[in-house]
């Protein structure tokens, strides 16, 4: 049995949902199908949802173009009434919920209705393979997937999802199941995310606990390169990696695979193959259990929208484990995520993700205690397996803020 994911781009239109079929129809035998929200619907639902929770204008508009593009897709395909049973009952009561008032948590509003997303293209994909003769069962991931009630960065309950999945996923009288990514739900029923991109890491979960022989990524590019071709020229494809080798390039931002990934498959010992959707005679890059020592390129990654708070106690005093518990403790409160951490003897320099809403609020926080500078709209820039050459292609036209070097890695904070 196989897992296979496909992306937003690789259903993103009629023609892409035609080319997933034949990939489908490639390699026979049992299958879960693991697919994320069409195009760029999950930018259009988070516009929407913040409309609604906001009591704005635009909540009709964003909604009706979003019925617009599935519905382009939908007669592109070919699909008829009778095809579409599912899709209108889920768009009903995306449509429901808009004429309902918001609660005052934002994040549980966002989960609620960012899943129509994938739930919506699951649909109209398992119709399209049906009448295409690939007979298949659309699943609904939340009633199998169990997470705590942490919205929009769900924890995964491995007990109660290993029961529920191996209930539901028996191939007793289908071979190919349809999924959504991404979304899971509380035992209470409540749906909930795993985290934007969080569908590979659905992938990686029913891998784990259906024991799939393999899981594939269908993306649109070659496999995993050095570095993000919309950011750099001349990229080069690696054709292998260890899992330890893609956990480090996931968490420093690389962008084809969800940092969560690996672990599930790793614990398994199962390979992920990444593999061009356009191109699928072509291996890919595969990531396994790895014997020898890997003779890689620069890699080079770029995580963007991050922010450089630098701390210093008001009293002069040093930096000690007190002032960093209660930093820590404040950004643990606040779910700011910390990708790098340099400490002097009286300064704390941290990067994180920049927040959406909030950083001016956080700041005042902490300027209880510190004296605070920082600087927004920042680059975090790793280099795994730098040299001299990388690092100054990746300093060139840029300032410097930060720089921290290993063994192998180097991370940069850029403006």
């Amino acid at each position: 049995m196989k897992i296979f994911k496909f992306g937003g781009a690789s259903v993103s239109s009629a023609s892409a949902i035609q080319n997933a079929a034949s990939i489908i129809e490639r390699f026979p035998g049992q299958k879960v199908i693991v697919v994320s929200a069409m195009g760029n619907t999950t930018n259009e639902l988070e516009e929407l949802v913040k409309s609604y929770f906001n009591k704005g204008k635009k909540s009709l508009e964003v909604f009706q173009r979003i019925s617009d593009y599935h519905a382009g897709i939908i007669a592109d395909l070919g699909l008829g009434e009778d095809d579409l049973g599912q899709v209108k009952q889920l768009f009903a009561l995306l449509n429901q919920r808009l004429s309902e008032s918001p609660s005052l948590n934002f994040d549980y509003e966002y989960d609620q209705m960012v899943c129509y997303g994938e739930l919506i293209s699951t649909a109209i994909i398992s119709a399209y393979l049906n009448k295409r003769g690939l007979k298949n069962q659309w699943m609904d991931i939340r009633q199998s997937l169990r997470t705590d009630d942490t919205h929009r960065e769900a924890l995964v309950d491995y007990k109660w999802s290993e029961m529920l999945i191996n209930n539901n996923f028996t191939f007793k009288d289908v071979d190919l199941y349809i999924t959504q990514g991404f979304i899971g739900s509380t035992n209470t029923n409540q749906t909930t995310t795993l985290g934007r991109e969080g569908s590979d890491f659905t992938a990686a979960i029913l891998g784990n606990l259906l024991n799939a022989e393999s899981v594939t990524i269908w993306k649109n590019v070659p496999g995993v390169l050095n570095a993000d071709p919309v950011d750099f020229q001349d990229t080069v494809k690696l054709e292998e990696l260890s899992y330890k080798e893609a956990i480090e390039l996931a968490y420093s931002g690389a962008k084809v695979i969800h940092p969560k990934t690996i672990k599930p498959l790793r614990n398994k010992r199962i390979p992920l193959l990444v593999r061009p959707f356009d191109f699928p005679d072509q291996a890919g890059t595969m990531i396994h259990d790895v014997d020898h020592q890997l003779d890689l390129v620069p890699i080079f990654i770029l995580k963007k929208k991050q922010a450089l708070i630098t701390l210093s106690p008001s009293d002069f005093s040093f930096i000690g484990i007190d002032q960093l518990s209660e930093v820590f403790s404040l950004f643990k409160k606040r779910r700011i995520k910390v990708n790098l951490i340099q400490q002097s003897a009286i300064d704390l320099s941290l990067c994180i993700d920049e927040p959406e809403v909030g950083l001016e609020s956080l700041v005042m926080e902490l300027r209880k205690e510190f004296d605070v500078l920082y600087n927004t709209d920042l680059i975090l820039a790793t280099i795994r397996f730098y040299n001299n050459d990388a690092m100054t292609k990746m300093k060139q036209d840029r300032q410097l803020f930060l720089e921290q070097k290993s063994r192998r890695t180097a991370r940069l904070v850029l403006k």
